[in-house]
């Protein structure tokens, strides 16, 4: 795993080694089948991959395709390590598509990677149960 700062992102890369747990964690292959997890950007999405190699982002919650949209993926030698956020992913309490406010440190809090896994797929599983 390699994280840090490329210009006003934070950037979380999975090794290839990794990507492939992390897809299955996040049961990338069922919501969407040929992309692959390789990362995290901002905290708030996800960086995919295709087959063709192409690289998209996408809110964590929702996981919906409709959602995906092409990234230029910076080279993992350009991200700025910052040791304050080292394993720590930001989550907010209620997500954003289900009205929570990102400007409200109430709703802001620190996770590790194995409570994010859960978290995402808690509230993708509510996000489908209304139908969305």
């Amino acid at each position: 795993m390699n994280e840090g700062w490329f210009k006003n992102d934070y950037l979380i890369l999975f090794s290839e080694t990794e990507i492939a747990e992390a897809s299955k964690n996040y049961c990338i292959a069922q919501l969407l089948p040929s992309y692959a997890i390789i990362g995290l950007l901002g905290w708030d999405d996800f960086l995919l991959r295709d087959q063709s190699g192409t690289t998209y982002s996408i809110p964590a919650v929702p996981i919906d395709k409709e959602y995906l949209k092409e990234y230029e993926l910076p080279n993992s030698n350009s991200l700025k390590q910052d040791d304050r956020f080292r394993g720590k992913i930001k989550w907010h309490v209620k997500p954003l598509i289900f009205g929570g406010n990102p400007n409200d440190e109430q709703n802001l809090t620190w996770v590790t990677h194995e409570q994010h896994t859960q978290l995402v797929m808690w509230w993708n599983n509510q996000y489908r149960a209304l139908g969305q």
